[in-house]
């Protein structure tokens, strides 16, 4: 065996093998490339650390399977110049479903011509808004056998008795006509409905809450008048909007306008964060819009997404975003129009003033799922950060030092040849 033994052969893997102290060389330039890399490693590994410690959200898209679910919507939005008793909210959708004049979960705030607010209306069932203003059952209800006429109306128990001027409304609506003069109606002159409307319209009004919706692509309309069915077409009595001596618009102010899934908090803390941090907004929210005229449409035309937020402690919250599209067009004006690039646009139907919500929903879900890096990930980069740098700085330090030698040995050499030309001694 060789000289060492067993110990010697395997001493001889040593792949780091040492120099002795005597012949190593140490330089000025060498002792800054050791501090320069000392600074450059702190600074990468604690970039490194911080990455570490930050959580993630990571987006992944899946298609939504998700089958038979409702959606809440919240809205809150005033007109300051559209008194309640004119404001109709109604929802349909493409799956047949249609909800006229809702004001389930429907809060109605009047206001005055300052913005001032005056009365606060909630209904907790389908029930209009006209019926509140001038009361759903007029004196003549109380006196039992009392039987109202209908006016040529369809009562709603067919009975042919209109008891108060809301029955008598309604039974209009059934026929498809228009309430034009409630004067010459008996019971709508005793419950003095025509001066309880007076006294409103100068008015503004707030409306706040919440509407189920169907997650199928669907409508939710704001316009005046009672909307009815009248062969397939759905219609609303605009004549005491547009015929009373006050102006009246539409222009109004979004507070704001949002999705979520039923049961679901949109104020959740969680959700809020994970949006704030992913910058996201909803659209419709502090937006204002302005009209002068009363016949003006507007319409917002909003693409729906599912969103879930899976979080690092297990929590799962389901969300919505959207995005937005706003029209508008004035629907006095007749024929084509130029738009400003000069192309002519006509409009193939009759609009109605009011303000339009026509949502589609998407059917790709995003998720949001919390990621962290592991310790082991970390502890790689920190290693492949200190060799890296520790490697360059040398090849950069071996370079330099390599440079120099090679000066001095021709500086060395040309000093030679001078001497001899010259005859000098060294």
């Amino acid at each position: 065996m060789g000289r060492g033994g067993a110990f010697g052969i395997f001493r001889g893997l040593d792949a780091f093998g040492k120099t002795m102290e005597d012949v190593k060389i140490k330089t000025q330039f060498g002792a800054w490339m050791t501090i320069l890399s000392a600074v450059i490693i702190l600074t990468f590994t604690t970039m490194e650390f911080v990455d570490y410690r930050t959580v993630h959200l990571k987006p992944s898209i899946v298609v939504d399977k998700s089958r038979g679910e409702k959606l809440e919507l919240d809205l809150n939005i005033t007109f300051p110049r559209v008194p309640c008793y004119l404001l109709s909210i109604d929802v349909m959708d493409i799956s047949g479903e249609q909800v006229h004049d809702l004001t389930h979960e429907i809060m109605r705030t009047r206001l005055d011509e300052h913005g001032n607010l005056l009365a606060s209306t909630k209904a907790t069932e389908l029930r209009g808004e006209l019926a509140v203003v001038a009361g759903a059952s007029g004196p003549q209800s109380a006196d039992e056998g009392y039987c109202g006429n209908c006016y040529g109306g369809t009562s709603a128990t067919g009975d042919g008795c209109c008891n108060s001027c809301e029955e008598v409304r309604q039974a209009y609506v059934r026929k498809g006509w228009s309430f034009t003069n409630p004067d010459g109606i008996e019971q709508c002159v005793k419950e003095g409905w025509s001066e309880k409307i007076k006294a409103q319209n100068k008015e503004g009004c707030n409306i706040a809450g919440h509407v189920h919706v169907n997650k199928v692509i669907g409508n939710l309309h704001l316009s005046p008048g009672k909307a009815f069915q009248s062969n397939a077409r759905h219609i609303h009595d605009l004549v005491p909007y547009l015929k009373g001596s006050q102006h009246h618009d539409f222009g109004h102010i979004l507070h704001y306008f949002r999705f979520h899934a039923e049961g679901e908090d949109p104020t959740n803390a969680l959700t809020a964060n994970a949006k704030r941090r992913l910058n996201i907004v909803d659209p419709l929210q502090n937006i204002m819009a302005h009209t002068e005229e009363s016949n003006y449409m507007f319409q917002y035309f909003l693409k729906v997404v599912s969103t879930n937020f899976d979080f690092l402690d297990g929590t799962h919250v389901n969300s919505h975003q959207y995005s937005v599209t706003q029209y508008e067009r004035n629907l006095d004006s007749s024929g084509a129009v130029k738009d400003p690039h000069g192309h002519q646009i006509s409009h193939g139907y009759v609009g109605v003033p009011g303000v339009f919500f026509n949502y589609e929903i998407s059917p790709l879900r995003v998720t949001y799922t919390e990621t962290r890096q592991s310790f082991a990930h970390f502890l790689t980069s920190a290693c492949a950060i200190i060799g890296g740098v520790l490697t360059v700085a040398g090849i950069i330090d071996a370079a330099v030092y390599g440079a120099r030698q090679r000066l001095k040995g021709k500086a060395a050499v040309g000093g030679d040849s001078y001497a001899a030309r010259e005859g000098k001694l060294l």
